[in-house]
């Protein structure tokens, strides 16, 4: 019976399940060759881990190992197969290491898919705050045409993902409206995918944030993740698209504090710093340590690596 030990936590709602390192080692090679080794050869763990009965569509998944440029590598993951990066993972693998007894009242380095990022936690408040890749907007108000007749404009940003921020949805981004914002993000995923628009050099937009102004300097946004899941928290790579926009736009200073609220509420605080016609993002936000785990995997069980039914999401 195989077993591995997880670490979960969530941040702002929304959750992370960190392996506890040294369980998994894998062959040594460049970060991205790496990460498609994991997500070929480990896909049924990958999916045990991120889906029922052990998970759920909403957990995002990490593995840490050894960085010769860094202080750790880090592979991202969910029931759909890799992220490039994760802003509120990289929160809850911070609380994860404070848990596990690493220091991380320091500015600690991660060699992601995306490039190297680094976060620090405060000892006092636990705090932790990121800085994530260099972020910009690609293309500015895209139309969108979708089968119900409706189109909608967006942003095509990139984050450490790629994202369309859409403000023009009619919508209000209430908790009590989550199915009808579900629908319309899952639809302006789909439209998206069949009128071929992408992101720089034709990558994949596989995150769908609709916004909405709250006050000067706070907003709210919902976000679709790739495995069509929302996002629980406010999301810190769409956070980062979103500071691209509004530093293109002139809407936001450097150094200035830009307050992302999600669709359950919960809050990061955001700052960029310019790089050229890039913006490094700086997000501040709160973990929380769930449970110590140890799984179990049966190979009698027929759903020992879990029920694979997101496997096959656009």
């Amino acid at each position: 019976m195989e077993r591995i030990r997880v670490i979960d936590s969530h941040t702002g709602g929304e959750p992370t399940r960190v392996i506890v390192p040294g369980q998994i080692d894998l062959p040594e090679m460049p970060i991205v060759e790496q990460a498609d080794y994991w997500n070929t050869h480990h896909a049924n763990l990958r999916g045990a881990l991120c889906n029922e009965p052990y998970g759920s569509d909403i957990i995002v998944g990490a593995w840490l190992g050894p960085s010769e440029v860094a202080d750790y590598r880090l592979i991202f993951f969910n029931n759909v197969g890799l992220i490039g990066m994760c802003g509120h993972g990289l929160i809850g693998v911070m609380e994860t290491l404070s848990f596990l007894g690493e220091d991380v009242n320091r500015s600690v380095t991660f060699e992601t898919r995306k490039g190297v990022v680094s976060a620090k936690r405060d000892a006092e408040t636990a705090l932790t705050t990121i800085q994530n890749v260099a972020s910009y907007r690609y293309r500015k108000e895209v139309p969108v045409r979708l089968a119900t007749g409706q189109s909608v404009t967006g942003d095509i940003a990139y984050g450490g993902n790629w994202f369309f921020l859409c403000e023009d949805h009619r919508l209000e981004l209430a908790y009590a409206n989550i199915p009808q914002l579900m629908q319309l993000s899952v639809e302006i995923r789909r439209s998206l995918e069949s009128q071929g628009i992408t992101g720089e050099n034709g990558a994949q937009i596989d995150h769908i944030e609709l916004t909405q102004t709250v006050a000067d300097h706070h907003g709210r946004n919902f976000v679709l993740c790739p495995g069509l899941a929302y996002d629980r928290s406010p999301c810190g790579t769409g956070t980062s698209a979103k500071l691209a926009s509004l530093a293109e736009e002139g809407k936001l200073s450097p150094g200035e504090t830009w307050v992302q609220e999600s669709i359950t509420g919960s809050q990061f605080e955001a700052r960029y710093q310019p790089d050229g016609e890039l913006v490094i993002p700086h997000i501040s936000g709160r973990a929380f340590v769930t449970a110590e785990s140890e799984l179990y995997f049966n190979n009698r069980d027929p759903f020992h690596r879990g029920i694979p039914q997101a496997e096959n999401l656009p």
